[in-house]
């Protein structure tokens, strides 16, 4: 199930749950406004609390929370799903981080990809709230850190309100914005309304009461792309009628009442005050919620007045009166605690100023990178006033200040304690692209590093660092691996430069030997011997790279052995295994070239790797990952996966192909996969397989077979997972996302798979459903007969004699079958299927397999036909690559080059076969008969290629005229059409 599923189920599932869940909301919410509208002299107008209402309440767990709820509550130890998300390592520090708790617990909320995580940093647990499919965009709290909000910027934008005590769902918004997400959000100061504002090229700013269900806005306006991308909004604390808003250059002020919003965009510019005001970072409210603050990377202040004459409630103009110049340094923050003014700058300093714009104090000790956000808790210490900085030596009140988190633009997290200004750094995670990661082979660690140049080593079980790293002269790590002994762990980066070092500490292996470089290309893998004798890389400049360990005196040191660049295409994957017949390790890569090359380590020398063997495995498709298959069987495999979502099984010593399989089709082909080791706990005879897509990661059970229902996947990193790895018990998954800076823990629950796959049924039941229409449907009948026919076929159509039915065909007529049946393997295809019935019992008998039944035809067609269907799109592309444009801009092949392709490239045909296949077409109109043992024969197949084949032939004519299908241009999206020109240019 998605984090999408789990969020609709959590929160849409069941009315009556969410009915008492919003009830519960509501009541809380209006409690506030009650409380505030009392302390102003009236009444609470809008309370929908009723005794029908409040019965309901009784059970909502969001009504009878409190606090502490939510930190204190056990998780069950049965796991429903075969995949759950277990710890968030990373933050995004583009996000704004959110103090929750502050007295006894010290908790914070922040952003992790598509995750919102709330932090308990005295016990060291998370608490995810999972429900974007998107990666979040923006979060807010309410004023007093009940109400959480977290929205995205996917196509199918989700906005939702947490209650932060419990981590449940309370509302959930679809497509508030459908031009393009959610950019910024705020909740008013009594967490009754919710605006956005939209993350279209037109953004449009709306205010939602969120507690009533209505799923349309109070009002809403569209702002003028001339005033700039407005990042920043924020209710008036004191009147949730009026709002402001900022860009970089623009500051917008809001009034709405009764349905009907206005803004006013005051004019500000260097020409405004005669001196240079400096790009707008954040603005605020001045806490009696007339004036207002705008800060700027200049180091300037602007002060918002109302203008004269417009002090009416409603349409309050605002003009810029003064330009203060606060500070030196660019100010990125701006917030209010109490009557104090605080801002954070680039050097990492945080300042206080009272309202007439005093410096009463600052934090400038921390040596922080750029201040990304402030939050301060809730409660002031309830300690004495003694020991805290008074602001005069004359007499004044003390200055008491809040405990307050801050974050950085460099993933750090800080929380100061105002008495003794002691800072605790609660977070120090990686600030750019995390693709590396990898599990120690024996103990609870996991190491992970990014192109920032940070390496951490952390103990996942106890959530702790053990070690770090900052590279700095070789700043992009791409890829890291221990060795299957655990006594060293290489580092690959961009640069070509290969690290040895100890786990434990991440100091060189051997001190003064820091480094090697011998490419110059980015390394992107790394993989180890069983033996810990030999380190392999892979770089972009498609060559492997191969390491020695040798005895020098007493002590072993790394050498080089050779290097080769043996694919034409980027290299896939690069695995070491063993040899069947010694010890001996054999390293193997795969390339986008579709070539599998083996290299002779035994007779390589220094500066001369040989290279064993080299094999074509596929003949259209793109292999994607490989690993070792597990010894399920007396016959030994590599296991591979392609583009065309196809998995394929090779003996490891012939190269053969052996089996062909369905692989897992979760909109992107599988990437990379890896097998697990046994379980411990449970059979240790079951195996199964961990894999990445470009998104998603899933868990499969062992052997492979084509059923779907082994499989399953949820979404991990929505902008892309670069990495996969597993930790030495087999427990756990560690995904890395790349661009969102996060490494994801997931924890597998082996019998929840088990289940899921036996929901699926068993024997062919699980394949039924993967042909159209099922056990009763008219393909399956289909099959049933061609089976018959095909008996009468092999003994004979004219025959009289009795005739021998039986369960069986031979296996010469499967080619036959599988094209009555729509799908034309290729002669490759058709020898991969002859191999894979031929061998199936060679290795337990001795025998060939010559026969097949129809249950082994059901999986061998399912397994290889293609996963979908060709699509219009497939042949406009494959135009696009082939064809030129005419003068009228359409894509045209001639009528030679055409059928020079056909009999010339690829598994060639002869102009016998090629008008054989035309007089097939109706829509050439070539009327012709046979029997059902003659084949079709063209007296003259030239005349016939060049009457029925236009001479120029476009996608549309292809499509229609030739294939008998509907016009392609007419139904691909307009965007595509209108590239081919670009993309034939290029291609040219």
């Amino acid at each position: 199930m998605s984090t999408t599923d789990e969020t609709q189920n959590g929160d849409l599932s069941e009315k009556s749950g969410e009915s008492t869940r919003n009830v519960g909301v509501q009541s809380s919410v209006n409690k506030q406004v009650e409380l505030q509208e009392q302390a102003e002299g009236g009444e609470a107008e809008d309370n929908i609390s009723s005794p029908t209402a409040e019965d309901k309440t009784a059970d909502s767990q969001v009504y009878t929370a409190t606090s502490l709820m939510l930190m204190t509550k056990k998780e069950s130890g049965v796991k429903t799903h075969p995949l759950t998300l277990d710890w968030a390592f990373g933050i995004n520090p583009a996000l704004p981080v959110f103090s929750l708790l502050d007295q006894d617990r010290l908790a914070v909320l922040y952003g992790c990809s598509h995750v919102a995580v709330i932090y308990d940093h005295t016990s060291s647990s998370q608490h995810l709230l999972q429900g974007h499919c998107s990666p979040i965009s923006c979060l807010c709290v309410s004023e007093d850190k009940r109400w959480l909000v977290t929205a995205d910027k996917g196509q199918e934008s989700v906005l939702i309100i947490w209650d932060s005590y419990t981590g449940i769902p309370v509302r959930t918004m679809f497509d508030c914005h459908p031009e393009g997400g959610v950019t910024a959000v705020a909740l008013s100061n009594d967490s009754r309304y919710l605006v956005t504002i939209g993350a279209g090229t037109l953004q449009k700013v709306c205010i939602w009461d969120w507690t009533n269900e209505t799923k349309d806005p109070e009002c809403q306006t569209d702002i003028n792309p001339e005033y700039g991308f407005q990042n920043h909004i924020l209710f008036n604390p004191t009147d949730s009628s009026q709002l402001l808003s900022n860009s970089g250059s623009r500051v917008l002020f809001y009034t709405w009442d009764k349905g009907i919003m206005e803004y006013s965009v005051p004019e500000i510019s260097n020409k405004t005050f005669n001196k240079t005001v400096g790009r707008l970072s954040q603005s605020v409210f001045h806490s009696g919620g007339v004036q207002a603050f705008s800060v700027t990377m200049a180091g300037n202040l602007v002060l918002w007045d109302i203008l004269k004459g417009s002090a009416t409630h409603q349409n309050k103009a605002m003009k810029a009166t003064k330009l203060i110049p606060l500070q030196k340094n660019g100010i990125t923050v701006l917030t209010l605690c109490d009557s104090l003014i605080v801002t954070g700058d680039v050097k990492g300093h945080v300042r206080f100023y009272d309202e007439n714009f005093k410096l009463i104090n600052w934090y400038s000790e921390f040596n922080l990178e750029a201040i990304a956000s402030i939050s301060f808790s809730k409660e002031i210490p309830s300690s004495s006033t003694e020991g805290y900085q008074e602001d005069s030596t004359l007499k004044t009140k003390p200055f008491v200040n809040r405990n307050f988190v801050l974050s950085t633009v460099n993933a750090a997290v800080v929380h100061v304690k105002a008495q003794g200004s002691v800072a605790q750094t609660l977070l120090n995670e990686h600030a750019e692209s995390l693709d590396a990661v990898a599990c120690h082979p024996k103990q609870p660690l996991v190491a992970m590093g990014s192109h920032g140049g940070l390496l951490k080593v952390w103990d996942y079980e106890n959530k702790r660092v053990i070690s770090s790293r900052d590279f700095h002269t070789d700043k992009q790590i791409q890829c890291i691996t221990f060795d299957p002994q655990g006594f060293y762990l290489a580092v690959g980066f961009a640069s070509g430069t290969v690290q040895i070092l100890d786990p434990c500490t991440l100091d060189p292996w051997i001190p003064g030997e820091e480094s090697f470089h011998y490419s110059q290309d980015c390394i992107t893998h790394l993989t180890f011997s069983h033996d810990s004798s030999f380190l392999a890389t892979a770089d972009t400049g498609r060559a492997v790279t191969v390491f020695h360990l040798c005895k020098e005196g007493s002590q072993h040191v790394w050498k080089y052995l050779g290097r080769h660049r043996s694919h034409y295409k980027p290299i896939q994957d690069l695995l070491f295994g063993v040899q069947l017949d010694s010890t001996q390790p054999r390293l193997i890569s795969l390339g986008m070239d579709r070539r599998l090359v083996e290299y002779d380590l035994q007779n390589s020398k220094k500066d001369e790797l040989l290279i064993l063997s080299s094999d074509r495995i596929e003949q259209s498709a793109v292999p994607t990952c490989m690993a070792w298959y597990p010894p399920l069987t007396t016959e030994h495999f590599l296991l591979t996966a392609s583009d065309l979502y196809k998995m394929k099984l090779f003996n490891v010593t012939t190269k053969m192909c052996r089996k062909t399989l369905l692989g897992p089709t979760y909109g992107t082909p599988v990437k990379k996969m890896l097998t697990l080791p046994p379980s411990k706990d449970g059979d240790p005879s079951s195996r199964y397989m961990a894999y990445i897509t470009q998104n998603k990661v899933g868990v499969h059970i062992l052997p492979l077979d084509g059923n779907t229902f082994k499989s399953s996947a949820l979404l991990c990193h929505p902008m892309g997972v670069s990495s996969l790895a597993c930790s030495y018990d087999g427990r756990y998954i560690f995904t890395a996302g790349g661009m969102d800076k996060t490494v994801f823990s997931w924890e597998i629950s082996f019998p929840a798979l088990e289940a899921a796959a036996a929901l699926g049924g068993k024997e062919l039941i699980p394949f039924y459903t993967l042909i159209e229409g099922g056990r009763d449907g008219e393909l399956f009948r289909m099959m049933e007969d061609l089976f018959y026919y095909c008996q009468l076929r092999n003994q004979g159509i004219d025959s009289m004699e009795t005739r021998q039915v039986s369960t069986h065909i031979p296996l010469t007529e499967v080619p036959f079958v599988m094209r009555a049946l729509g799908f034309y393997p290729t002669e490759q295809e058709l020898e991969d299927m002859q191999n894979e019935v031929k061998f199936s019992r060679y290795a337990e008998t001795g025998k060939y397999v010559t026969h097949i039944d129809l249950e082994e035809f059901i999986k061998l067609y399912v397994n290889h036909r293609p996963a979908f269907d060709t699509s219009k799109e497939d042949l406009f592309k494959a135009f696009q690559l082939l064809g030129v444009l005419n003068e009228s801009g359409q894509l045209v092949m001639t009528r030679e080059e055409l059928l020079e392709l056909l009999q010339c490239r690829g598994e060639p045909m002869t102009e016998e076969e090629l008008a054989e296949c035309l007089m097939t077409l109706p829509d050439l109109g070539v009327e012709v008969g046979r029997s059902e043992t003659r084949t079709l024969h063209c007296k003259d197949p030239e005349s016939l290629l060049e009457s029925k084949l236009p001479l120029n032939i476009t996608v549309d004519t292809f499509a229609t005229d030739i294939l008998g299908c509907s016009s392609v241009s007419q139904e691909l999206p307009p965007e595509e059409g209108s590239s081919s020109s670009s993309i034939l240019s290029k291609a040219s």
